[in-house]
């Protein structure tokens, strides 16, 4: 059991980020009774009668525990509260939290308040990210190791195209894949594939990352994921396409000599590591490739609304196979 005064989970996927919540304080209470040690508050906006959900969080952290040595104070925060004064009386119990309450936080929307944060490193607290994000590979084989199946690299390959980018299909998998077969012994890729329903969608940075290869069947493929198992409206795929080049054609010419100087170009914040990205593939299309490339997202975009009788599944993947060309 963790002495953690605070730990404060989040994450870009709401199954995936409840399933976190969930194994960390079924670790937490181990083998006490659950319902003498935790206690669960819904933290969502301030009531019709002006009273504040955090209040009552923070009015159960600092309960002692009563017939237990220690009390879990599980916190949900539904509704937005990414200013600091939102969070203000959470700030103000972690300067001297109880000793004897873990309290445990699950942020479910927005962004944390920076003051937040300071209190739960200040504190000796710790945050927790369950979002796969790229490492989907290393995501999927730690929770089959977590479940005690054991699945072949085929097989655990297999999972990971399956699952794509909506990671919270594994998890109701795990549970059938382990009523049937158990744990312990070694399952195949071709006795989990009846299991299996469609492959799962695929993040957009895997096609513009196909494209950028000039791998054109591993992009057209992407895209049959992305419009069919993904669902994604052809205009949205298009988008996409427009902000991957459109960074590119920024950086054209412009006088950036690092990704630094890019990401201040393109207005990004946080990890450069996209504006290097657009910054190298710039540099290897040159400036005529780049303009062909935004000539034929123009085309595509008005084909889409009308000017070819094409189905529109026929227009991308022509779009796509051209942009995949020019990078090879």
């Amino acid at each position: 059991m963790s002495a953690v005064p605070i730990t404060l989970l989040k994450g870009d996927n709401d199954a995936v980020l409840r399933d976190a919540v969930r194994a960390f304080v079924d670790d937490l209470v181990g083998d006490e009774e659950r319902s003498l040690v935790v206690e669960e508050i819904d933290v969502g906006a301030v009531d019709a009668d002006g009273l504040d959900p955090l209040l009552v969080l923070v009015d159960a952290a600092q309960t002692p525990p009563f017939l237990t040595d220690f009390r879990v104070v599980l916190g949900r925060v539904t509704e937005k509260r990414e200013r600091n004064d939102l969070v203000q009386p959470l700030v103000d119990y972690l300067l001297d939290p109880l000793p004897s309450t873990r309290l445990v936080l699950e942020w479910g929307t927005g962004k944390v308040p920076k003051a937040l944060l300071e209190a739960v490193t200040r504190c000796g607290g710790a945050q927790v990210d369950s979002s796969p994000g790229r490492k989907v590979t290393e995501w999927v084989g730690e929770h089959l190791a977590e479940s005690g199946l054991k699945v072949d690299a085929d097989g655990r390959q297999r999972l990971v195209v399956w699952v794509g980018d909506d990671p919270s299909r594994l998890l109701g998998l795990i549970d059938l894949l382990t009523s049937t077969f158990g744990v312990g012994r070694k399952i195949t890729a071709a006795e989990i594939e009846p299991f299996l329903g469609d492959d799962g969608s695929v993040p957009p940075w895997d096609l513009t990352d196909a494209i950028d290869r000039g791998d054109r069947a591993t992009a057209l493929d992407l895209l049959q994921r992305m419009v069919g198992q993904g669902e994604r409206h052809p205009f949205q795929l298009l988008s996409t396409l427009h902000t991957h080049f459109g960074r590119m054609l920024r950086l054209d010419g412009a006088a950036v000599a690092s990704e630094s100087d890019a990401a201040a170009l393109l207005g990004m914040k946080g990890s450069t590591f996209p504006a290097r990205k657009a910054m190298g593939q710039a540099r290897r299309l040159g400036h005529e490739r780049i303009v062909r490339a935004v000539d034929l997202l123009a085309r595509a975009d008005l084909d889409l609304r009308g000017g070819k009788a094409w189905p529109d599944g026929l227009v991308l993947e022509v779009l796509v196979a051209r942009l995949a060309a020019l990078s090879k």
